[in-house]
């Protein structure tokens, strides 16, 4: 028993509300200070110190220290699968009044470092149905095709694929219930489309905004219409 899992542990850790929403700020991808989770999280920087220290300490979190300040990010891509996977089996929040610009996360957004969301899941599903990526066991892979595309694209695939990170692998989307593209393909998927001045980030948010380029790229391209990013 000693040499298996601390299940209990972890459970605790990710249990508590405060922290549970830290790790759900950091799946942006980018790193945040402590004072900037502390606002997010509605809780005084001193508290929050305590909860961003058992983060560290249980590796959900890693601390990198610039000047004064302390940055905080998740701690791999197994972290944020993790915590994207949580996001399908929590219910819903009840809306209460009209919506609002956070239903802009459903339609476009960073899980992690690679696209999530409506278009996430209709990116993959287009890369599936046109022979570009197989998907079994669990798994994607790329076929011949699939890897001429990628190349074409301004996609060094042969790089990615000597890299130590796992090349590419579905991730369950928890606003679409279907699977998006993770993985070392999936962060220079949506690196690339940001470069091509396809897609914007916004600040402090997992948000994607969809550039007039971008939407006549990705219709054009992929036949992709998304209402509102």
């Amino acid at each position: 028993m000693d040499n298996e899992p601390d299940l209990s542990r972890l459970a605790r850790t990710i249990g508590d509300p405060t922290r549970i929403q830290m790790l759900a700020l950091l799946m942006e991808g980018r790193a945040l200070t402590a004072k900037e989770l502390a606002y997010g999280t509605e809780i005084k920087p001193a508290t929050a110190t305590s909860h961003l220290k058992q983060l560290v300490e249980d590796r959900l979190l890693e601390m990198t220290s610039q000047g004064r300040h302390k940055y905080f990010r998740l701690s791999s891509p197994e972290v944020a699968r993790l915590i994207e996977s949580l996001m399908v089996f929590a219910p819903k929040r009840k809306r209460v009044g009209p919506a609002t610009g956070n239903d802009a996360i459903c339609t476009a957004r960073f899980c992690y470092d690679h696209l999530a969301g409506k278009l996430g899941t209709r990116l993959t599903e287009v890369l599936v149905e046109r022979g570009l990526l197989d998907n079994e066991d669990g798994t994607f892979s790329l076929s011949e095709p699939g890897e001429a595309w990628f190349n074409d694209f301004g996609i060094d695939v042969q790089a990615l694929q000597k890299s130590r990170r796992q090349f590419a692998y579905p991730c369950l989307d928890w606003s679409e219930r279907r699977d998006h593209l993770a993985g070392a393909l999936g962060a220079t998927l949506a690196k690339r489309m940001i470069e091509l001045g396809w897609l914007t980030r916004s600040k402090h948010s997992r948000v994607v905004a969809i550039t007039t380029e971008g939407r006549n790229a990705l219709a054009e391209q992929f036949g992709i219409a998304l209402d509102h990013a």
